[in-house]
């Protein structure tokens, strides 16, 4: 006998049945799996700011690139998405081009850095890191490739500092902070974040999380979780599994002086697009952003929308503006199997017309 979605009573034994296989043989599956780890790529410390560590990555073989490729990741996640696993790491990708590769660690803030400041993290830290490959290299200027909230730090930094920045990229980074398809922007619009951070001081990781994980309810606290079911049997599907879920909630605390200049400049002000960014006492004018510029956007990107990040064509003063776009979200753009073959291709491809 049918029922009205034309499924029988011998369909719902059947799936009832291989429910039941794989929850077995997830149980084993688990049983096997150990903790696991993040990172394919050698890497070595090579200076340091209080929490805040410059690390240098290092591939099977030496780099052929003469200019230095600084990586600057956002302040809400760890940077290590970008080097997760062997088989997805965009850092990997670019050392197998021959990159020279160096990745910004922000750390994770305490009570002691609560009153950090934009310029703190984009002049002293960001600046800092900038200064220190210039010194080893010996060039005037380095590669710099922005991602999300890091890539608007980058900007700032290239708009202040233009001589230092040979060649930026950003990637998926916010510009227009007001287009209508920003679901994060309009929930800050009415935030009180003065009140917010004078009461909490440093926002706590937890809530950060929550905010972004209800941006696609469905997709993140209950689709995945359902699908994940369909892998218990896979160890190494597993094993990626909970390596992504360990990264997604390994988040740092924000640094409450620096999350209150930031809503208030660039998610409540738009300040790229009105004006009125400021480091310490200096305004950013996108202007001066005169260097090649690679701007790489995701289609479906539910955090940094196409046009919030497209919109830095009409922004820079560089006459050498290009615009990459990627099948995929906010997340793929770094771990898909497309990501892998397209990403570090395009941004070597990229850099190497123009280091020559």
């Amino acid at each position: 006998m049918n029922g009205p979605l034309n499924i029988t009573l011998d369909d719902l034994a059947d799936e009832a049945a291989r429910f039941q296989q794989k929850l077995g043989a997830g149980l084993q599956t688990l049983l096997e799996v150990e903790d696991v780890h993040f990172g394919a790529t050698e890497r070595e410390e090579v200076w340091r700011d209080g929490k805040v560590v410059l690390y240098r990555f290092r591939g099977e073989r030496k780099p052929t690139a003469k200019v230095p490729l600084l990586i600057s990741y956002a302040l809400v996640n760890r940077p290590y998405m970008v080097d997760l696993q062997a088989d997805r790491s965009i850092v990997k990708g670019l050392l197998e081009r021959g990159e020279d590769v160096y990745v910004i660690d922000w750390g994770y803030p305490d009570r002691s850095d609560r009153f950090l400041t934009l310029e703190d993290y984009i002049e002293r830290f960001l600046g800092g890191a900038v200064d220190h490959l210039r010194r080893s290299s010996g060039l005037e200027g380095v590669n710099l490739l922005g991602i999300c909230q890091g890539g608007a730090f980058s900007l700032c930094y290239a708009a202040l500092n233009p001589g230092k920045v040979r060649n930026l990229i950003t990637m998926v980074t916010p510009v227009d902070f007001h287009t209508a398809d920003n679901m994060l922007s309009n929930w800050t619009q009415g935030m009180d974040v003065d009140l917010f951070v004078d009461t909490l001081g440093n926002v706590p990781a937890d809530m950060m999380n929550l905010c972004y994980l209800t941006l696609k309810p469905w997709r993140l606290f209950v689709q995945k979780y359902v699908g994940l079911v369909d892998i218990l049997d896979d160890r190494k599907a597993m094993e990626d599994f909970l390596r992504m879920e360990k990264w997604i909630f390994d988040s740092p605390d924000q640094a409450g002086e620096a999350f209150r200049q930031f809503i208030k400049q660039f998610y409540q002000g738009n300040g790229f697009i009105n004006g009125g960014i400021t480091i310490g006492e200096r305004e950013v004018d996108l202007g001066f952003v005169d260097m090649p510029v690679l701007n790489i956007y995701a289609e479906q990107d539910h955090l940094v929308p196409p046009d919030a990040s497209r919109a830095l064509k009409d922004m820079v003063g560089s006459t050498d503006y290009s615009e990459l776009s990627f099948r995929g979200g906010h997340i793929g753009i770094y771990v898909s199997s497309r990501a892998q073959k397209e990403v570090p291709t395009a941004i070597h491809d990229w850099l190497a017309r123009r280091n020559r």
